[in-house]
């Protein structure tokens, strides 16, 4: 029996979809202040992206850490 596939970018997403949007805004500027604390390099411009456009902004940060998409998740939910 074939364990079964986790994805992180999969668990972030369901539990964002699961806040409403007033959560999701409080809990969002919340770990945004806490990732700039643990990663000094992050600015307040490293998080801004369009609607739709989240995918880029998580390419650009993983540029700017050196870290993969699975650990920018894992390291979000961590917060």
């Amino acid at each position: 029996m074939k364990p079964p596939l986790y994805c992180c970018e999969n668990t972030f997403t369901d539990k964002l979809k699961k806040m409403n949007t007033t959560e999701l805004k409080g809990n969002w500027d919340e770990q945004k202040g806490k990732l700039k604390q643990k990663f000094a390099a992050l600015t307040d411009n490293d998080f801004l992206f369009a609607k739709g456009k989240k995918e880029e902004m998580i390419g650009k940060l993983q540029i700017k850490l050196g870290k993969t998409k699975e650990e920018l998740y894992k390291i979000i939910e961590a917060l």
